[in-house]
């Protein structure tokens, strides 16, 4: 598996991270929905240099010109509820992908443990296709690694790229050694040292999914 870290490379990613991580900032949450629209935005532009593409002409006012184009449109497939937003901002670049949803969630035990469900899955059919699964945040790696499995219920992707803004480092190591297939790329823009016994990265920037769209009830 390739490993991608955006953020090792500075530029206005840098500013968007800064600003997700900042509890004042958080505290509006348009603006926080509009910077993962933006690190949508440049993990799309980024991943779009591994595609395939194919010359096809124009016709323009003054002639023809012969352009590249994106040979196959991928799939853009997402967890619910936290990756909508980077998954809009991944859509305004790649906009005639197709979609895919996936709905999984914590399910937690008396003892304050818990284990990652599927739920349910609205997609196109996977075969051989270019699949980017995005999730703002790469924990434990659980969410992820149901997630890609997911994937295969609706066929064989030709490609896969996980793509999280901020991950652990025990979350990288668990997707490396629970996800060994060679047509997988692991994108992220941050990697933090810590992770809280309830897997919250530290410092990492809390739950993307309540700074989004508003704390929830769980009813699982």
């Amino acid at each position: 598996m390739e490993i991608k870290v955006l953020g090792n490379n500075h530029s206005v990613l840098d500013q968007y991270l800064a600003e997700i991580r900042d509890e004042s900032i958080q505290k509006d949450p348009l603006r926080f929905r509009e910077n993962l629209y933006r690190i949508g935005e440049i993990f799309a532009y980024e991943i779009s240099k591994t595609f395939d593409f194919e010359v096809s002409q124009v016709t323009t006012p003054l002639g023809v010109a012969d352009v590249p184009k994106i040979q196959k449109q991928p799939v853009l497939a997402t967890i619910l509820r936290a990756g909508l937003a980077m998954h809009n901002g991944l859509l305004r670049i790649l906009d005639r992908a197709e979609n895919c949803f996936i709905s999984a969630f914590r399910k937690y035990t008396a003892d304050g443990k818990f284990e990652i469900e599927f739920e349910y899955m609205a997609s196109p059919s996977l075969d051989d296709k270019v699949v980017i699964l995005s999730d703002p945040m790469l924990a434990s790696g659980k969410s992820m690694e149901i997630g890609y499995e997911a994937l295969f219920s609706k066929g064989k992707p030709s490609h896969v790229h996980l793509v999280a803004i901020i991950a652990s480092k025990q979350g990288v190591e668990y997707v490396k050694k629970n996800i060994k297939a060679e047509n997988v790329t692991l994108w992220l823009g941050a990697v933090d040292n810590e992770m809280t016994a309830k897997s919250y990265i530290v410092p990492g920037l809390g739950d993307a999914g309540d700074l989004a769209y508003g704390e929830k009830i769980d009813s699982k």
